[in-house]
């Protein structure tokens, strides 16, 4: 009798045992699906876009842009993969997840937070410290301070790229420094 009790109390623990390592699974390949392909959150590193986000601030963004390939909007700040001269694959998405991050021993600065600008076709150029749109002057109320950045040239945005800026110009690597961004360098866009 006795070993039919031990027997029972064996496969209680079991089933248990079983039902939670099969939450725990079910918990992490939702968290990756949703990490790499819905939403995922990201902190600020830096005081490139002061005042509109401040330095280790944690925003969400929506990575249906980049699953769906759309075209982020004139002033969308988005983040980027700022390795531009490479190509993204789909692994990059997969261990550019929160969850792989925890275990990677990255210290490089990848994944910049900036501001679209410019958008495929588009003719910019920066006279008299502001920024001009096929010809038109931006307003852009959102910037930290006026921009010492002038170029005597013009910059086309080239088909399946962007153009990105900081809001604060005057320190900020953006794409006046790395160049035009290609849309699968466009990681997500800031919703919260």
């Amino acid at each position: 009798m006795f070993e039919k009790r031990k027997g029972r109390v064996h496969m209680v623990i079991l089933k248990k045992v079983r039902g939670w390592i099969s939450s725990i699974v079910i918990a992490f390949v939702l968290s990756l699906i949703i990490g790499i392909f819905i939403i995922q959150p990201y902190k600020v590193d830096g005081h490139s876009m002061d005042p509109t986000l401040q330095d280790n601030q944690r925003v969400f963004i929506s990575k249906l842009s980049h699953t769906f390939s759309y075209l982020p909007e004139y002033g969308d700040i988005v983040i980027i993969d700022s390795r531009v001269n490479r190509n993204r694959t789909f692994m990059d998405d997969v261990m550019d997840n929160p969850v792989f991050q925890l275990f990677s021993n990255k210290d490089e600065r990848t994944f910049y937070i900036k501001r679209v600008i410019g958008k495929p076709g588009d003719v910019l150029e920066f006279k008299n410290s502001k920024v001009y749109r096929n010809g038109e002057l931006l307003n852009e109320p959102y910037i930290q301070e006026t921009m010492s950045y002038t170029s005597d040239e013009q910059w086309v945005v080239p088909d399946n790229h962007v153009f990105v800026m900081g809001d604060n110009r005057n320190h900020s690597e953006d794409s006046r420094i790395i160049g035009f961004i290609p849309l699968n360098h466009v990681i997500g866009k800031k919703v919260l």
